[in-house]
């Protein structure tokens, strides 16, 4: 009992040294203390010398977790990148692009009501410069469109005027499509393929992009169709899970409650 005892002490010491968060500010207790922090709340937190503003505590740590600590985000571009972020909720994914690439040009779409005024405070707190935060929606055409203001990573077009929706400005994403492009990143929250299919005779100005795809079973062909237009246009891709939605699928049992089947990143290149 008494060699169990020093056994876990043993590992909670371990943890508490080996806090990979420690990278983004946060101590051990810092970490179970945002853990626990109800949603709802402005807070801010000091990450590189600034703050950083968030609503909800878990969705900033998993923000911190994905961007800063697994840097999936992370690639050689030029030293002068041109970025075009589409989802940008809270603006990590900018403080982690300028952060390696300070002079990049960005252009930002975040149509969330909430996670807009967040991602604009915090570019402002970075005194961040060529960066154009926009309240928009991407989509396939210049319109306007019914939103879900959840105010989370979460939110996104909605097909009717449900109760919680706002009309939102969206505007054509291939319009913008104009020049070389080093980064597209699109996290739309299901909306992605649609648009995807809608740029293809542009994405060979893209050099690398990011695709958090989201959909069903019932949407397989969507994924078939999506690494065909990839390889057509010269592109590699990777892919990886970015949430275990089913833990054993042949049983079709969500192990989180969300309206999706699968949800991927995938990171496409060329040679």
């Amino acid at each position: 009992m008494v060699k169990n005892l020093w056994s876990g002490i043993g590992k909670r010491l371990l943890s508490m040294t080996t806090n990979p968060y420690n990278k983004v500010g946060l101590n051990w207790l810092q970490l179970k203390y945002y853990k626990h922090l109800p949603a709802g709340k402005l807070r801010k937190h000091k990450l590189f010398g600034n703050d950083v503003y968030f609503h909800s505590a878990q969705e900033f740590l998993y923000g911190l977790k994905e961007i800063f600590l697994e840097e999936v985000y992370k690639q050689n571009l030029s030293p002068q990148p041109f970025v075009i972020d589409c989802g940008a909720n809270i603006g990590l994914s900018i403080i982690y692009m300028k952060q390696h690439f300070p002079d990049a040009e960005i252009i930002a779409f975040e149509p969330d009501e909430k996670n807009f005024a967040l991602l604009t405070r915090n570019v402002s707190s970075f005194n961040f410069k060529h960066v154009d935060s926009r309240k928009e929606a991407v989509w396939i055409e210049n319109t306007f469109l019914n939103f879900s203001n959840e105010g989370s990573m979460s939110s996104k077009i909605e097909a009717d005027n449900r109760a919680n929706s706002n009309k939102v400005k969206a505007v054509r994403l291939k319009d913008l499509l104009t020049r070389d492009v080093d980064f597209l990143k699109i996290d739309i929250e299901g909306a992605e393929y649609r648009v995807l299919t809608d740029i293809e005779e542009k994405l060979s100005l893209v050099k690398n992009l990011f695709l958090e795809y989201h959909g069903t079973f019932d949407q397989n062909r969507e994924l078939t169709t999506i690494f065909d237009m990839l390889s057509a246009n010269g592109f590699h891709y990777y892919i990886k899970e970015a949430a275990a939605i089913h833990e054993h699928p042949f049983l079709k049992r969500k192990s989180i409650s969300t309206s999706y089947d699968i949800q991927l990143n995938i990171f496409c290149f060329r040679n």
